[in-house]
Protein backbone atom coordinates (compact mmCIF):
# COMPACT_ATOMS: atom_id res chain seq x y z
CA UNK A 1 0.00 0.00 0.00
CA UNK A 2 1.48 3.34 -1.03
CA UNK A 3 1.89 5.59 2.29
CA UNK A 4 -0.81 8.33 2.22
CA UNK A 5 1.01 11.90 1.56
CA UNK A 6 -1.93 13.94 4.06
CA UNK A 7 -0.05 11.76 7.08
CA UNK A 8 3.26 11.21 5.80
CA UNK A 9 5.06 13.79 8.23
CA UNK A 10 7.48 14.41 5.74
CA UNK A 11 5.14 16.00 3.31
CA UNK A 12 5.40 19.95 4.09
CA UNK A 13 3.33 22.06 6.55
CA UNK A 14 1.55 23.94 4.25
CA UNK A 15 0.56 20.66 2.06
CA UNK A 16 -1.56 19.13 4.84
CA UNK A 17 -2.68 22.60 5.95
CA UNK A 18 -3.84 23.33 2.43
CA UNK A 19 -5.65 19.79 1.77
CA UNK A 20 -7.13 19.53 5.21
CA UNK A 21 -8.95 22.92 4.40
CA UNK A 22 -10.06 21.71 1.24
CA UNK A 23 -11.71 18.47 3.07
CA UNK A 24 -13.22 20.98 6.04
CA UNK A 25 -14.03 23.24 3.42
CA UNK A 26 -16.64 20.72 0.75
CA UNK A 27 -17.89 17.70 1.44
CA UNK A 28 -17.34 16.25 -2.17
CA UNK A 29 -14.61 14.17 -2.15
CA UNK A 30 -13.02 14.05 -5.89
CA UNK A 31 -10.90 11.35 -6.95
CA UNK A 32 -9.99 13.05 -10.66
CA UNK A 33 -8.10 16.52 -10.67
CA UNK A 34 -7.83 19.00 -13.60
CA UNK A 35 -5.25 21.62 -14.43
CA UNK A 36 -6.93 23.65 -16.87
CA UNK A 37 -4.28 25.19 -19.52
CA UNK A 38 -4.97 28.22 -21.80
CA UNK A 39 -7.57 26.50 -24.23
CA UNK A 40 -9.28 24.78 -21.73
CA UNK A 41 -10.83 27.51 -19.27
CA UNK A 42 -14.20 27.75 -20.88
CA UNK A 43 -14.73 24.03 -19.73
CA UNK A 44 -15.49 26.02 -15.88
CA UNK A 45 -19.03 26.59 -17.60
CA UNK A 46 -19.92 22.65 -17.49
CA UNK A 47 -18.62 22.19 -14.53
CA UNK A 48 -21.62 21.93 -11.47
CA UNK A 49 -19.65 24.53 -9.12
CA UNK A 50 -19.48 23.97 -5.66
CA UNK A 51 -17.39 26.34 -4.43
CA UNK A 52 -14.13 28.52 -5.51
CA UNK A 53 -11.18 29.09 -3.82
CA UNK A 54 -8.41 31.54 -5.37
CA UNK A 55 -5.12 30.80 -5.33
CA UNK A 56 -4.10 33.59 -2.97
CA UNK A 57 -6.32 32.33 -0.10
CA UNK A 58 -5.16 29.01 -0.36
CA UNK A 59 -1.75 28.77 2.15
CA UNK A 60 1.60 27.66 -0.22
CA UNK A 61 0.17 28.11 -3.95
CA UNK A 62 1.53 30.36 -5.99
CA UNK A 63 0.23 33.40 -8.00
CA UNK A 64 -0.23 33.18 -11.73
CA UNK A 65 1.10 35.51 -13.39
CA UNK A 66 0.33 34.68 -17.20
CA UNK A 67 -2.81 35.90 -19.57
CA UNK A 68 -5.34 32.74 -19.52
CA UNK A 69 -4.52 31.64 -16.25
CA UNK A 70 -7.14 32.62 -13.97
CA UNK A 71 -5.91 31.06 -10.02
CA UNK A 72 -8.61 29.79 -8.66
CA UNK A 73 -9.57 26.39 -7.59
CA UNK A 74 -12.73 25.08 -8.26
CA UNK A 75 -14.85 22.31 -6.87
CA UNK A 76 -17.59 20.53 -7.96
CA UNK A 77 -18.98 18.41 -10.70
CA UNK A 78 -17.92 17.56 -14.51
CA UNK A 79 -20.52 15.32 -16.54
CA UNK A 80 -21.47 13.50 -13.05
CA UNK A 81 -17.91 12.62 -12.11
CA UNK A 82 -16.89 14.97 -8.93
CA UNK A 83 -13.69 17.35 -9.25
CA UNK A 84 -11.26 19.37 -8.30
CA UNK A 85 -10.06 22.10 -11.44
CA UNK A 86 -6.87 24.28 -10.88
CA UNK A 87 -8.23 27.37 -13.38
CA UNK A 88 -4.30 28.50 -14.19
CA UNK A 89 -1.04 27.13 -13.27
CA UNK A 90 2.33 28.72 -12.54
CA UNK A 91 5.25 28.06 -14.73
CA UNK A 92 9.01 27.51 -14.33
CA UNK A 93 9.71 30.56 -16.40
CA UNK A 94 7.95 32.98 -14.14
CA UNK A 95 10.57 32.61 -11.83
CA UNK A 96 9.01 30.09 -9.53
CA UNK A 97 11.07 26.71 -8.07
CA UNK A 98 9.78 23.38 -9.04
CA UNK A 99 8.44 22.46 -5.54
CA UNK A 100 6.32 25.54 -6.12
CA UNK A 101 5.37 24.77 -9.71
CA UNK A 102 4.40 21.28 -8.37
CA UNK A 103 2.93 22.16 -5.30
CA UNK A 104 -1.26 22.16 -6.18
CA UNK A 105 -0.54 18.36 -7.09
CA UNK A 106 0.92 17.46 -3.97
CA UNK A 107 -1.61 19.11 -2.34
CA UNK A 108 -4.75 17.34 -4.75
CA UNK A 109 -2.96 14.01 -3.88
CA UNK A 110 -3.33 14.50 -0.50
CA UNK A 111 -6.33 15.18 -0.15
CA UNK A 112 -7.95 12.40 -2.30
CA UNK A 113 -7.13 12.51 -6.24
CA UNK A 114 -5.97 9.74 -7.63
CA UNK A 115 -6.52 10.30 -11.47
CA UNK A 116 -5.08 13.99 -13.26
CA UNK A 117 -6.06 15.02 -16.39
CA UNK A 118 -3.21 17.92 -17.47
CA UNK A 119 -4.14 20.44 -20.32
CA UNK A 120 -1.70 22.93 -22.22
CA UNK A 121 -1.43 25.25 -25.17
CA UNK A 122 1.37 23.86 -27.41
CA UNK A 123 3.18 24.72 -30.38
CA UNK A 124 3.00 21.92 -33.18
CA UNK A 125 6.21 20.45 -34.86
CA UNK A 126 4.59 17.70 -36.84
CA UNK A 127 3.90 19.29 -39.63
CA UNK A 128 0.77 17.07 -40.21
CA UNK A 129 -0.69 19.22 -37.34
CA UNK A 130 -2.43 22.28 -36.96
CA UNK A 131 -3.51 25.42 -35.14
CA UNK A 132 -7.03 24.20 -33.43
CA UNK A 133 -6.33 20.43 -33.63
CA UNK A 134 -5.98 18.52 -30.02
CA UNK A 135 -3.28 16.20 -29.00
CA UNK A 136 -3.19 13.46 -26.71
CA UNK A 137 -0.15 13.04 -25.33
CA UNK A 138 1.31 9.21 -25.17
CA UNK A 139 5.28 10.19 -23.98
CA UNK A 140 7.41 13.34 -23.02
CA UNK A 141 10.51 14.60 -23.39
CA UNK A 142 11.81 16.48 -20.90
CA UNK A 143 14.04 19.30 -21.82
CA UNK A 144 13.45 21.93 -19.32
CA UNK A 145 17.02 21.35 -17.76
CA UNK A 146 15.46 20.88 -14.64
CA UNK A 147 13.53 17.60 -12.68
CA UNK A 148 10.89 18.62 -9.70
CA UNK A 149 12.04 15.40 -7.55
CA UNK A 150 15.67 17.16 -7.43
CA UNK A 151 16.78 17.61 -3.62
CA UNK A 152 15.57 15.96 -0.42
CA UNK A 153 13.87 13.04 -0.62
CA UNK A 154 10.49 11.93 1.01
CA UNK A 155 10.90 8.59 2.72
CA UNK A 156 7.72 6.29 1.59
CA UNK A 157 8.33 8.33 -2.28
CA UNK A 158 11.20 7.01 -4.47
CA UNK A 159 13.10 9.87 -6.46
CA UNK A 160 13.92 7.36 -8.96
CA UNK A 161 10.59 6.98 -10.35
CA UNK A 162 9.59 4.68 -13.61
CA UNK A 163 8.30 7.11 -16.66
CA UNK A 164 7.71 4.27 -18.89
CA UNK A 165 4.19 4.57 -18.46
CA UNK A 166 3.79 8.13 -17.54
CA UNK A 167 0.48 8.53 -18.96
CA UNK A 168 -1.75 6.10 -18.39
CA UNK A 169 -3.53 3.64 -21.04
CA UNK A 170 -6.69 3.16 -19.44
CA UNK A 171 -7.38 7.05 -19.09
CA UNK A 172 -5.96 7.65 -22.57
CA UNK A 173 -9.11 5.05 -23.66
CA UNK A 174 -11.42 7.29 -21.47
CA UNK A 175 -10.09 10.84 -24.29
CA UNK A 176 -10.37 8.90 -27.25
CA UNK A 177 -14.22 7.66 -26.05
CA UNK A 178 -14.68 11.31 -25.27
CA UNK A 179 -13.24 12.58 -28.45
CA UNK A 180 -15.27 9.96 -30.34
CA UNK A 181 -18.74 11.22 -28.50
CA UNK A 182 -17.83 14.95 -28.62
CA UNK A 183 -16.97 14.52 -32.61
CA UNK A 184 -13.31 15.99 -32.37
CA UNK A 185 -10.22 14.94 -33.91
CA UNK A 186 -8.06 13.43 -31.79
CA UNK A 187 -4.26 13.48 -32.74
CA UNK A 188 -1.45 11.39 -30.50
CA UNK A 189 2.03 12.40 -30.23
CA UNK A 190 5.29 13.27 -27.96
CA UNK A 191 5.23 16.41 -26.02
CA UNK A 192 8.38 18.07 -25.17
CA UNK A 193 8.51 20.51 -22.48
CA UNK A 194 11.12 23.42 -22.27
CA UNK A 195 11.88 26.29 -19.87
CA UNK A 196 10.44 29.23 -21.89
CA UNK A 197 9.51 32.12 -21.70
CA UNK A 198 11.42 32.83 -25.03
CA UNK A 199 9.84 30.67 -28.08
CA UNK A 200 12.09 28.15 -30.16
CA UNK A 201 14.66 29.03 -33.05
CA UNK A 202 13.54 27.78 -36.12
CA UNK A 203 16.75 25.10 -35.59
CA UNK A 204 15.53 23.92 -32.41
CA UNK A 205 12.25 22.96 -33.75
CA UNK A 206 14.13 20.66 -36.10
CA UNK A 207 16.22 19.58 -33.42
CA UNK A 208 12.76 18.38 -31.79
CA UNK A 209 11.47 17.16 -34.94
CA UNK A 210 14.03 14.77 -35.06
CA UNK A 211 14.00 13.37 -31.56
CA UNK A 212 10.77 12.81 -32.33
CA UNK A 213 8.74 15.21 -31.17
CA UNK A 214 5.28 16.09 -32.16
CA UNK A 215 4.64 19.42 -30.03
CA UNK A 216 5.93 21.66 -27.50
CA UNK A 217 5.32 23.26 -24.75
CA UNK A 218 6.56 25.06 -20.89
CA UNK A 219 4.51 23.33 -18.87
CA UNK A 220 2.52 19.79 -17.85
CA UNK A 221 5.91 17.47 -17.64
CA UNK A 222 6.76 18.64 -14.04
CA UNK A 223 3.35 18.13 -12.80
CA UNK A 224 3.43 14.75 -14.65
CA UNK A 225 6.98 13.63 -13.26
CA UNK A 226 5.24 14.55 -9.32
CA UNK A 227 1.94 12.62 -9.83
CA UNK A 228 3.73 9.76 -10.76
CA UNK A 229 5.85 9.88 -7.69
CA UNK A 230 2.62 9.97 -5.84
CA UNK A 231 1.02 7.04 -8.05
CA UNK A 232 -1.41 9.15 -9.60
CA UNK A 233 -2.47 8.05 -13.05
CA UNK A 234 -1.93 10.68 -15.54
CA UNK A 235 -3.53 11.63 -18.60
CA UNK A 236 -2.89 14.92 -20.48
CA UNK A 237 -4.02 16.97 -23.36
CA UNK A 238 -2.52 19.61 -25.98
CA UNK A 239 -4.50 22.04 -27.74
CA UNK A 240 -1.94 22.82 -30.05
CA UNK A 241 -1.93 26.83 -30.41
CA UNK A 242 0.21 27.34 -32.76
CA UNK A 243 3.08 26.33 -35.41
CA UNK A 244 6.81 26.07 -34.48
CA UNK A 245 9.15 28.65 -35.47
CA UNK A 246 9.97 28.48 -38.87
CA UNK A 247 6.89 26.12 -39.92
CA UNK A 248 4.82 29.53 -41.20
CA UNK A 249 5.73 32.67 -41.96
CA UNK A 250 4.25 34.45 -39.24
CA UNK A 251 6.05 35.42 -36.15
CA UNK A 252 5.36 33.57 -33.05
CA UNK A 253 3.03 36.17 -30.27
CA UNK A 254 1.18 34.90 -27.30
CA UNK A 255 -1.82 36.73 -28.32
CA UNK A 256 -1.84 34.41 -31.41
CA UNK A 257 -1.86 31.57 -28.56
CA UNK A 258 -4.82 33.19 -26.46
CA UNK A 259 -6.49 34.00 -30.18
CA UNK A 260 -6.44 30.33 -30.90
CA UNK A 261 -7.34 29.20 -27.49
CA UNK A 262 -10.26 31.55 -27.58
CA UNK A 263 -11.47 30.01 -31.02
CA UNK A 264 -11.52 26.17 -30.05
CA UNK A 265 -12.53 26.98 -26.45
CA UNK A 266 -16.24 25.50 -27.05
CA UNK A 267 -14.79 22.38 -28.89
CA UNK A 268 -12.29 21.91 -25.90
CA UNK A 269 -15.36 22.64 -23.47
CA UNK A 270 -17.20 19.65 -24.95
CA UNK A 271 -14.15 17.51 -25.13
CA UNK A 272 -13.63 17.76 -21.18
CA UNK A 273 -17.10 17.35 -20.52
CA UNK A 274 -17.47 14.42 -22.27
CA UNK A 275 -14.24 12.89 -20.63
CA UNK A 276 -16.07 13.71 -17.12
CA UNK A 277 -19.21 11.70 -18.23
CA UNK A 278 -16.73 8.61 -19.31
CA UNK A 279 -14.82 9.54 -16.11
CA UNK A 280 -18.06 9.01 -13.96
CA UNK A 281 -18.71 5.76 -15.85
CA UNK A 282 -15.91 3.55 -15.78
Amino acid sequence: MKPNPLVNPTVSSAVRATANRLLKHCRLRPTLGLVLGSGFQSVLSEILVVSRLPYAKLEGFPQTSVAGHAGELIIGTLGSAPVYALSGRVHYYEGQEMDRVTFAIRVLAAAGVRDLLLTNAAGAINRRFRPGDFMQLTDHINLMGVNPLRGRSIPGFSRFVDLTRAYDPALAKLLWRAARAARIALRQGVYLAVSGPSYETPAEIQAFARLGADAVGMSTVPETIVARQLGLRVAALSCITNLGAGLSRQPLSHQDVLKTAERVKTAGARLLLEFGKAYAQA
